[in-house]
Protein backbone atom coordinates (compact mmCIF):
# COMPACT_ATOMS: atom_id res chain seq x y z
CA UNK A 1 0.00 0.00 0.00
CA UNK A 2 1.03 3.48 -0.73
CA UNK A 3 -1.72 5.77 0.52
CA UNK A 4 0.50 9.04 0.64
CA UNK A 5 3.25 9.89 -2.01
CA UNK A 6 4.00 12.68 -0.72
CA UNK A 7 3.27 15.66 1.69
CA UNK A 8 3.81 19.47 1.33
CA UNK A 9 3.65 20.64 4.51
CA UNK A 10 0.41 19.51 5.79
CA UNK A 11 -1.20 18.95 1.94
CA UNK A 12 -0.91 15.08 1.24
CA UNK A 13 -0.39 13.82 -2.37
CA UNK A 14 -2.17 10.68 -1.94
CA UNK A 15 -1.68 7.49 -4.70
CA UNK A 16 -5.35 7.42 -5.05
CA UNK A 17 -5.83 11.03 -6.23
CA UNK A 18 -2.49 10.21 -8.15
CA UNK A 19 -4.77 7.44 -10.16
CA UNK A 20 -7.95 9.70 -10.27
CA UNK A 21 -5.82 12.53 -12.29
CA UNK A 22 -4.28 9.78 -14.54
CA UNK A 23 -7.54 8.38 -15.26
CA UNK A 24 -8.94 11.32 -16.35
CA UNK A 25 -6.41 12.45 -18.43
CA UNK A 26 -6.13 8.53 -20.46
CA UNK A 27 -9.88 9.01 -20.79
CA UNK A 28 -10.22 12.28 -22.26
CA UNK A 29 -7.24 11.44 -24.32
CA UNK A 30 -8.87 8.37 -25.09
CA UNK A 31 -12.24 9.71 -26.09
CA UNK A 32 -10.69 12.76 -28.11
CA UNK A 33 -8.96 9.73 -30.50
CA UNK A 34 -12.32 8.01 -30.62
CA UNK A 35 -14.26 11.41 -31.41
CA UNK A 36 -12.00 11.79 -34.17
CA UNK A 37 -12.77 8.12 -35.61
CA UNK A 38 -16.26 8.80 -35.48
CA UNK A 39 -15.97 12.03 -36.95
CA UNK A 40 -17.72 13.59 -34.55
CA UNK A 41 -16.61 17.57 -33.54
CA UNK A 42 -13.94 18.30 -31.19
CA UNK A 43 -15.69 20.25 -28.71
CA UNK A 44 -17.45 16.80 -27.90
CA UNK A 45 -14.71 16.17 -25.25
CA UNK A 46 -16.60 19.40 -23.32
CA UNK A 47 -19.49 17.01 -22.35
CA UNK A 48 -17.01 14.39 -21.31
CA UNK A 49 -15.09 17.01 -18.71
CA UNK A 50 -18.62 18.21 -17.38
CA UNK A 51 -19.05 14.75 -16.97
CA UNK A 52 -15.71 13.87 -15.11
CA UNK A 53 -16.74 16.73 -12.91
CA UNK A 54 -20.45 15.03 -12.36
CA UNK A 55 -18.94 11.78 -11.90
CA UNK A 56 -16.82 12.68 -9.31
CA UNK A 57 -18.79 14.64 -7.42
CA UNK A 58 -21.98 11.88 -7.44
CA UNK A 59 -19.50 9.07 -6.48
CA UNK A 60 -17.78 11.36 -3.70
CA UNK A 61 -21.18 12.35 -2.49
CA UNK A 62 -22.97 8.62 -2.84
CA UNK A 63 -19.91 6.82 -0.88
CA UNK A 64 -20.06 9.41 2.10
CA UNK A 65 -24.01 9.14 2.23
CA UNK A 66 -23.68 5.11 2.41
CA UNK A 67 -21.35 5.29 4.52
CA UNK A 68 -22.74 8.02 7.03
CA UNK A 69 -23.09 5.85 9.74
CA UNK A 70 -19.31 5.42 10.14
CA UNK A 71 -18.26 9.20 10.74
CA UNK A 72 -18.93 12.87 10.10
CA UNK A 73 -20.38 13.54 6.62
CA UNK A 74 -17.84 16.10 5.53
CA UNK A 75 -14.80 13.82 7.27
CA UNK A 76 -16.36 11.25 5.12
CA UNK A 77 -16.79 13.52 1.92
CA UNK A 78 -13.18 15.23 2.24
CA UNK A 79 -11.53 11.64 3.19
CA UNK A 80 -8.51 10.46 0.45
CA UNK A 81 -10.50 7.57 -0.74
CA UNK A 82 -14.44 6.15 -1.28
CA UNK A 83 -15.50 6.59 -4.26
CA UNK A 84 -18.86 4.77 -5.13
CA UNK A 85 -18.93 2.95 -8.31
CA UNK A 86 -22.69 3.39 -9.63
CA UNK A 87 -22.14 7.26 -8.35
CA UNK A 88 -19.86 7.51 -10.48
CA UNK A 89 -21.28 6.36 -13.40
CA UNK A 90 -24.51 7.42 -12.88
CA UNK A 91 -23.49 11.69 -11.93
CA UNK A 92 -20.95 10.97 -15.09
CA UNK A 93 -23.88 10.09 -17.59
CA UNK A 94 -26.18 12.71 -16.19
CA UNK A 95 -24.40 15.43 -16.85
CA UNK A 96 -22.23 14.41 -19.93
CA UNK A 97 -25.80 13.41 -21.41
CA UNK A 98 -27.29 16.77 -20.27
CA UNK A 99 -24.55 19.00 -22.41
CA UNK A 100 -25.04 16.13 -25.27
CA UNK A 101 -29.24 17.15 -25.94
CA UNK A 102 -28.40 20.85 -24.78
CA UNK A 103 -25.69 20.86 -27.50
CA UNK A 104 -27.93 18.89 -29.57
CA UNK A 105 -25.24 16.37 -30.10
CA UNK A 106 -25.63 12.68 -31.61
CA UNK A 107 -25.97 10.69 -28.29
CA UNK A 108 -25.32 7.11 -28.90
CA UNK A 109 -22.70 8.22 -31.40
CA UNK A 110 -20.82 10.08 -28.38
CA UNK A 111 -21.49 7.23 -25.93
CA UNK A 112 -20.50 4.67 -27.97
CA UNK A 113 -17.14 6.38 -28.34
CA UNK A 114 -17.14 7.10 -24.61
CA UNK A 115 -17.22 3.57 -23.79
CA UNK A 116 -13.35 2.48 -24.18
CA UNK A 117 -12.62 5.99 -21.83
CA UNK A 118 -15.28 4.30 -19.12
CA UNK A 119 -13.64 1.26 -19.12
CA UNK A 120 -9.89 2.12 -18.98
CA UNK A 121 -10.22 5.15 -16.80
CA UNK A 122 -12.25 2.52 -14.56
CA UNK A 123 -9.38 0.61 -14.32
CA UNK A 124 -7.34 3.17 -13.41
CA UNK A 125 -9.66 4.67 -10.27
CA UNK A 126 -9.96 0.85 -9.22
CA UNK A 127 -5.87 0.56 -9.23
CA UNK A 128 -5.88 3.76 -6.73
CA UNK A 129 -8.31 2.08 -4.43
CA UNK A 130 -5.57 -0.35 -3.97
CA UNK A 131 -2.71 1.87 -3.56
CA UNK A 132 -5.25 3.15 -0.62
CA UNK A 133 -6.78 -0.23 0.49
CA UNK A 134 -10.12 1.00 -0.34
CA UNK A 135 -13.31 -1.48 -1.39
CA UNK A 136 -11.88 -4.52 -0.64
CA UNK A 137 -13.46 -7.63 -0.58
CA UNK A 138 -13.87 -10.57 2.13
CA UNK A 139 -11.19 -12.65 3.98
CA UNK A 140 -9.78 -15.10 2.24
CA UNK A 141 -6.83 -17.48 2.22
CA UNK A 142 -5.61 -17.69 -1.80
CA UNK A 143 -2.07 -16.61 -1.63
CA UNK A 144 -2.99 -13.46 -3.43
CA UNK A 145 -5.11 -12.40 -0.47
CA UNK A 146 -4.13 -9.06 0.73
CA UNK A 147 -4.52 -7.02 4.35
CA UNK A 148 -5.03 -3.22 4.26
CA UNK A 149 -3.73 -2.41 7.77
CA UNK A 150 -4.02 1.47 6.64
CA UNK A 151 -7.10 1.21 4.34
CA UNK A 152 -10.19 2.37 4.67
CA UNK A 153 -11.42 0.99 6.59
CA UNK A 154 -8.07 -0.42 7.87
CA UNK A 155 -7.86 -4.53 8.18
CA UNK A 156 -5.03 -7.12 9.28
CA UNK A 157 -6.57 -10.10 7.62
CA UNK A 158 -6.12 -11.01 4.45
CA UNK A 159 -8.86 -10.41 2.38
CA UNK A 160 -9.55 -10.56 -1.68
CA UNK A 161 -8.61 -7.64 -4.13
CA UNK A 162 -11.05 -7.14 -5.48
CA UNK A 163 -9.87 -3.62 -6.76
CA UNK A 164 -7.30 -5.51 -8.75
CA UNK A 165 -9.74 -8.26 -9.91
CA UNK A 166 -12.49 -5.69 -11.63
CA UNK A 167 -9.21 -4.02 -13.08
CA UNK A 168 -8.47 -7.01 -15.05
CA UNK A 169 -11.95 -7.31 -16.13
CA UNK A 170 -12.36 -4.12 -16.87
CA UNK A 171 -8.85 -3.92 -19.41
CA UNK A 172 -10.17 -7.20 -21.07
CA UNK A 173 -13.69 -5.35 -21.78
CA UNK A 174 -11.60 -2.03 -23.06
CA UNK A 175 -9.55 -4.19 -25.26
CA UNK A 176 -13.44 -5.51 -27.03
CA UNK A 177 -14.64 -2.11 -26.88
CA UNK A 178 -11.47 -0.92 -29.34
CA UNK A 179 -11.98 -3.83 -31.56
CA UNK A 180 -15.71 -3.70 -31.66
CA UNK A 181 -15.35 0.24 -32.94
CA UNK A 182 -12.67 -0.79 -34.83
CA UNK A 183 -14.76 -3.33 -36.62
CA UNK A 184 -17.37 -0.78 -37.12
CA UNK A 185 -20.07 -2.19 -34.40
CA UNK A 186 -23.56 -0.37 -34.58
CA UNK A 187 -23.28 2.75 -31.67
CA UNK A 188 -26.23 0.92 -29.90
CA UNK A 189 -24.19 -2.17 -29.84
CA UNK A 190 -21.12 -1.03 -28.64
CA UNK A 191 -22.63 0.91 -25.77
CA UNK A 192 -25.30 -2.11 -25.17
CA UNK A 193 -22.22 -3.98 -24.50
CA UNK A 194 -20.45 -1.77 -22.29
CA UNK A 195 -23.80 -1.86 -20.23
CA UNK A 196 -23.97 -4.99 -20.06
CA UNK A 197 -20.80 -6.24 -19.55
CA UNK A 198 -19.63 -3.44 -16.86
CA UNK A 199 -22.64 -4.42 -15.05
CA UNK A 200 -22.23 -8.51 -15.17
CA UNK A 201 -18.54 -7.86 -13.96
CA UNK A 202 -19.56 -5.66 -11.11
CA UNK A 203 -22.64 -7.66 -10.51
CA UNK A 204 -20.07 -10.42 -9.68
CA UNK A 205 -17.60 -9.46 -7.77
CA UNK A 206 -20.10 -7.82 -5.07
CA UNK A 207 -20.53 -11.30 -4.01
CA UNK A 208 -17.11 -10.98 -2.72
CA UNK A 209 -16.98 -7.61 -1.12
CA UNK A 210 -17.19 -6.39 1.96
CA UNK A 211 -21.16 -4.85 1.35
CA UNK A 212 -24.34 -4.05 3.20
CA UNK A 213 -27.57 -6.24 2.26
CA UNK A 214 -30.33 -4.17 1.22
CA UNK A 215 -32.70 -6.47 -0.62
CA UNK A 216 -33.19 -10.19 -0.71
CA UNK A 217 -29.81 -10.45 0.13
CA UNK A 218 -28.28 -7.76 -2.78
CA UNK A 219 -26.47 -4.42 -2.23
CA UNK A 220 -27.32 -1.11 -3.68
CA UNK A 221 -24.55 -2.04 -6.26
CA UNK A 222 -25.74 -5.59 -7.45
CA UNK A 223 -29.28 -3.82 -8.12
CA UNK A 224 -27.33 -0.59 -10.13
CA UNK A 225 -25.70 -3.33 -11.85
CA UNK A 226 -28.99 -5.37 -12.56
CA UNK A 227 -30.51 -2.01 -14.44
CA UNK A 228 -27.60 -1.54 -15.99
CA UNK A 229 -27.63 -4.89 -17.47
CA UNK A 230 -31.17 -4.54 -18.33
CA UNK A 231 -30.26 -0.95 -20.10
CA UNK A 232 -27.30 -3.31 -21.92
CA UNK A 233 -29.81 -6.35 -23.25
CA UNK A 234 -32.41 -3.47 -24.38
CA UNK A 235 -29.74 -1.85 -26.54
CA UNK A 236 -28.22 -4.27 -28.15
CA UNK A 237 -31.96 -5.57 -29.35
CA UNK A 238 -31.70 -2.61 -31.63
CA UNK A 239 -30.88 -2.36 -34.98
CA UNK A 240 -30.06 1.14 -35.69
CA UNK A 241 -26.49 2.57 -36.20
CA UNK A 242 -27.23 5.90 -34.77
Amino acid sequence: MFPVLFRIGSFEVTSFGAMLAIASLVGLQLFARELRRSALPPSTIDAAVYGLIGGIAGAKLIWSIEHAATGPFFSLLFSRGGLSWYGGLAGGLLTGISVLVLRRLPLMRVLAAATPAFAFSHLLGRIGCFLVGDDYGIPSHLPWAVAFPQGLPPTTVPVHPTQLYEAIGLGILGILLLRWRRMGEPDRQVFGRYLLAAGALRFAIEFIRVHQPVLLGLAVAHLFSLVMMAAGAVLMRGRSRS
